[in-house]
């Protein structure tokens, strides 16, 4: 790829539909090229003519299972060599509401595979680029299920923490390197994620968002500087409280002897 846009690349993940196909859509318009990845090729080769045609941007189609280890390895590799790249958004994710006592062991594995590590390692191969460059921007969705876990099925619900704690400590890790780091945590969301998580009704909800609408709200909180960007949450200070409790107990568990509730001599 050459003579990119002044704002560079954005590379997204689980692109060819709902989130995914939102974002790419809005950063197109934003004056980024794009390079989108999902599994379904027919999908994403529409959305990426679709893109070229309306925004004259270039747009890469990268079809690859992340679950893959040797296609993950490809976006990885993309991501460490490709210095046009400014912007990641890890968004490639599923779910589910099965309880353990319904659940398949072999689709949760499946789903820390694609909801942590891939995430993870596309994050590592982004990052020390980024860093060397002095600029760029990750942005890992997340979920509200990742504070609500008792929500939907809690292997989801886990992973869904990791990502937050992991933007947690990748702010700590590159705020001062140029990097920008964003986590969204998006509710209930119109989109195919219910179709395969098991509850279809979901989607039509009263209390299910727009993706357009999720993905506006989280591009103006990208604008606006928030780390940590939950749409749903119309008392914005409650998280602000929330996340200062969290950190003035952290220091709190620095003690070299049990409380005294728990009467060990």
């Amino acid at each position: 790829m050459s003579n990119h846009s002044p704002q560079g690349v954005a590379l997204v993940t689980g692109a060819s539909s709902g989130i995914g196909a939102i974002y790419a859509d809005r950063l197109a318009k934003r004056g980024y090229d794009l390079i989108l990845v999902a599994r379904n090729k027919d999908r994403l080769d529409s959305i990426a003519s679709r893109l070229r045609l309306e925004t004259g941007r270039q747009v890469t189609a990268l079809q690859a299972d992340l679950n893959d280890k040797a296609a993950l390895a490809k976006v990885e590799a993309i991501l460490h060599e490709d210095p046009s790249i400014t912007m990641l958004v890890n968004n490639a994710g599923v779910g589910s509401v099965a309880s353990i006592l319904q659940g398949d062991v072999e689709k949760m594995e499946a789903m820390i595979d694609l909801n942590i590590t891939a995430l993870t390692r596309l994050t590592y191969a982004a990052a020390p680029a980024f860093v060397a460059r002095g600029a760029g921007t990750i942005i890992n969705i997340s979920s509200v299920v990742g504070i609500a876990v008792e929500a939907l099925n809690g292997v989801y619900g886990a992973s869904k923490s990791y990502v937050l704690s992991f933007g947690h400590s990748l702010q700590k890790d590159l705020a001062e390197r140029g990097v920008r780091v964003q986590t969204v945590l998006p509710g209930a969301t119109a989109t195919e994620f219910w179709d395969i998580a098991g509850y279809a009704p979901q989607k039509s909800s009263e209390i299910t968002m727009r993706a357009e609408d999720l993905v506006d709200a989280a591009l103006a909180g990208l604008d606006a500087g928030e780390t940590v960007t939950i749409p749903g949450l119309h008392e914005g200070e409650a998280w602000t409280r929330w996340e200062q409790e969290r950190r003035d107990l952290s220091p709190k568990f620095r003690n070299p002897k049990p409380a005294p509730r728990y009467h060990v001599a």
